[in-house]
């Protein structure tokens, strides 16, 4: 069931939220070419930006439901996907003559299969039981304890995503150790960023339930992540 919802579902805040998530996949796919260190943490750029990802998804999912955040994670799969594609064909096209940075371009930019493979498998098994998680979890709490919800989501899903795309990106490249140390460096990097958002997750949950009037709860629905419907 529902609470009252617009006829039209015509929600004012959902394409902006759709355009912001999709928006942060993006910048962090390209920001995670560089691999950077900060405190004790050693990680690529995206990891700064990516965990907002899953807090714009346990938005949608708690607000909209999973239906709806389902066409959205399907959204983020094709942009990164075609993204990737662009970037590939325009690393393989002859640079201008007078252009020197075609070497710097595909160094920073350039199609590397097994990063596009890793993060987009990453990206599907993360966000989709992220959402799945929160969905159920809704159900069970009846709508209580938010912060539950949300926080069990993201150790589910971020615990998937990082795992799924350090294994495939870079095993056989570097020591297990570091692999290990690089994995457990981007979860509890990613996690605490999930924990200490909590507040603000809870203002935009409310403000958009409020204003959409709208409060989901998955009753009844597939959980497929291969329907649009």
């Amino acid at each position: 069931m529902e609470v009252t919802e617009r006829t039209n579902n015509n929600y004012y805040y959902y394409d902006i939220l759709v355009a912001l998530f999709v928006a942060v996949l993006l910048i962090s796919n390209i920001a995670s070419t560089k691999i950077l260190v900060l405190w004790k943490f050693t990680f690529d750029g995206g990891t700064i930006l990516f965990p907002l990802s899953y807090i714009f998804g346990d938005v949608l999912t708690e607000v909209y439901g999973y239906r709806r955040s389902r066409k959205v994670i399907w959204l983020g799969f094709f942009s990164a996907a075609l993204m990737s594609l662009v970037f590939y064909v325009v690393q393989k096209l002859p640079p201008a003559p007078d252009w020197p940075y075609q070497e710097a371009f595909s160094n920073l930019l350039g199609f590397v299969p097994r990063i596009v493979v890793a993060s987009l498998i990453a990206y599907f098994a993360g966000e989709f039981s992220n959402s799945f998680t929160l969905s159920k979890l809704k159900i069970f709490t009846k709508g209580r304890f938010l912060w539950i919800r949300t926080i069990t989501s993201t150790l589910v899903g971020e615990g998937l995503d990082t795992i799924l795309f350090c294994t495939i990106a870079f095993y056989g490249t570097m020591p297990s150790s570091v692999l290990l140390a690089v994995i457990i460096s981007n979860y509890i990097f990613k996690c605490s960023v999930e924990i200490l958002f909590t507040p603000l997750t809870y203002t935009i949950v409310g403000f958009l339930k409020k204003k959409e009037n709208i409060d989901a709860y998955d009753i009844g629905i597939s959980y497929n992540p291969f329907l649009l419907k």
